[in-house]
């Protein structure tokens, strides 16, 4: 791999947290200081597509994502995602021929001590340089076919469907 180019959905990977009461916001994508922290040898780009939770990703969001990924002209993509609908956005993406496509996120944001952001984003860009052409999703340890793995939101995992 050469490049990387990182598509930035928003969810909760991305969130800052204000108060006691959970108020928050989608900020600033962390995943370019993430791999600038950990002297990461490729080159990226991040290209923030929009700052959403997944819960408010709708058809029109997904069809622009695609239609952004498959403008790339870099096979390796790397999408960050809130993990609520990560599932159907790879399914919409699978579409896509030619490229390698990873969408992880965090169950926690990545500005928390604890977060499984980093050990995720470390996952995704492993399996983005080593898989065959494809839609996949890096999360909890795993590399998961997207129409085989599903979010556990009670145990606060993802688990095969």
């Amino acid at each position: 791999m050469q490049h990387l180019s990182i598509v930035t959905t928003g969810g909760t990977i991305d969130k800052v947290y204000f108060d006691d009461k959970s108020t928050y916001e989608i900020g600033e994508p962390q995943i370019g200081k993430i791999l600038e922290t950990l002297g990461v040898v490729f080159e990226f780009d991040v290209l923030p597509a929009m700052r959403k939770d997944s819960l408010h990703i709708d058809d029109a969001d997904r069809d622009l994502l695609r239609r952004l990924i498959q403008a790339q002209p870099h096979k390796h993509v790397l999408v960050t995602h809130g993990t609520d609908t990560m599932v159907e956005t790879a399914a919409v993406l699978s579409s896509i021929k030619d490229k390698v496509i990873i969408l992880t996120g965090a169950l926690n944001p990545a500005r928390f001590q604890g977060s499984d952001a980093v050990f995720n984003i470390g996952c995704a860009v492993g399996a983005v340089q080593s898989l065959p052409d494809g839609v996949y999703i890096a999360m909890n340890g795993r590399i998961w076919n997207p129409a085989n793995v599903r979010k556990n939101r009670d145990a606060n995992r993802f688990e095969p469907a």
